[in-house]
């Protein structure tokens, strides 16, 4: 027989299991909560059902622990931002068993989230983290969590539609810094992502087939590119190279600055962005940019998906950004395509066209 206990301010619960006792705080002060507890105890005992005492004793903080494991034994790119999930996830739920993590309490943490001014889209890559905690937790031998509280994600509406034509991108790099030129310039005509293009080095450059190598496990999906150098990148590289070799030769970075490797291009960006008049636009949106210029080339999708390094259709699509201008020519060029046929028919056979009022009536009064 069970029985129900205070400790300070909180009820704690006793139960028997196998013949031996379990206790159980039920982290509140209320002992309506705690009979209610017990009972769910009791009853899961009597079927077999009650979780193994290691599922009890789980906390998040050891989830958290177990996340932020897997993600340095599998040598994941995002790690920084996995620390910065995990600290969020810690401060709100930290110190609690995992196994009283609520979807309640899950929901109650996006509206404190969306009361601070956090996107949604922010919002479900920490909820996605606090998923993917609970799942490693479940897979461990024996588990160290029961099942997972339904974690619900709310649709997204901030795909970016940003890109450059062609005189916007030659404004902007008359704009940048040199070192910052040939970074820009890489992106816009290969649509390479800017953790590839500052990851170069010169022995990636092959000059005789005139191609830019992407090793396995350096691209976003671990997966290795060969990529055409267009002439704008070719005589770009060559003239930085030429610099690099005369003033750092012993650098092996094709992105430097005086020798040295950068990682963060934002300050310098935004500030050539505003003094050509594009304020707020990425840098990303110079991806978007090569992607689109595939597909208005002629480009077949197939080969443009590869040179860009994106595996599906759907986020390939979504960055062949259709513009204003875009649908003005395509109207003039089903104009040229119809009045091309028209001129195929002869003697005006099949052409629709609308009779004048007065021959109209005329005809009407025949019939009548």
């Amino acid at each position: 027989m069970g029985s129900i206990y205070k400790r300070g301010k909180t009820y704690w619960v006793k139960y028997y299991r196998n013949g031996r006792p379990c206790f159980e705080s039920t982290h509140s002060g209320k002992r309506s909560v705690a009979t209610r507890l017990l009972k769910i105890r009791e009853g899961r005992v009597a079927e077999g059902r009650l979780p193994e005492f290691r599922i009890l004793k789980t906390r998040i903080d050891d989830l958290v622990d177990l996340y932020l494991k897997d993600y340095e034994n599998n040598g994941r790119k995002s790690l920084v931002r996995a620390r910065q999930f995990s600290e969020l996830i810690k401060e709100r739920f930290g110190g609690m068993q995992a196994a009283h993590i609520t979807t309640e309490q899950i929901t109650d943490y996006r509206t404190e989230r969306r009361e601070e001014g956090v996107k949604d889209s922010t919002i479900n890559r920490e909820l996605a983290a606090l998923r993917r905690m609970f799942r490693l937790g479940q897979k461990q031998s024996p588990p160290m969590v029961g099942p997972i509280p339904n974690i619900e994600f709310v649709r997204e509406n901030n795909v970016r539609k940003g890109f450059f034509e062609l005189e916007e991108f030659y404004a902007l790099t008359g704009a940048l810094p040199d070192h910052l030129k040939v970074t820009a310039t890489i992106a816009y005509f290969t649509g390479m992502r800017l953790g590839e293009i500052l990851d170069l080095r010169w022995d990636h450059i092959d000059w005789d087939s005139g191609t830019i190598r992407l090793d396995p496990g350096t691209t976003k999906n671990d997966e290795g590119r060969l990529l055409p150098m267009m002439s704008d990148v070719r005589e770009t590289l060559e003239q930085w190279r030429l610099n690099t070799m005369k003033d750092w030769p012993k650098c092996p970075w094709i992105c430097h600055y005086h020798g040295e490797r950068f990682s963060r291009i934002y300050r310098a960006w935004r500030t050539a962005c505003k003094r050509v008049g594009l304020e707020g636009r990425l840098f990303h949106d110079l991806r978007r940019s090569a992607v689109r210029n595939l597909v208005r080339a002629g480009v077949p999708q197939a080969v443009a998906k590869k040179i860009s390094g994106h595996k599906t259709d759907s986020v390939f699509n979504r960055y062949n950004i259709v513009s204003q201008g875009d649908l003005l020519e395509a109207t003039k060029q089903i104009s040229k395509y119809i009045h091309k046929k028209r001129n195929q028919i002869k003697n005006g056979y099949n052409l629709v066209t609308i009779s004048h009022p007065e021959i109209q009536s005329a005809s009407q009064v025949i019939e009548k």
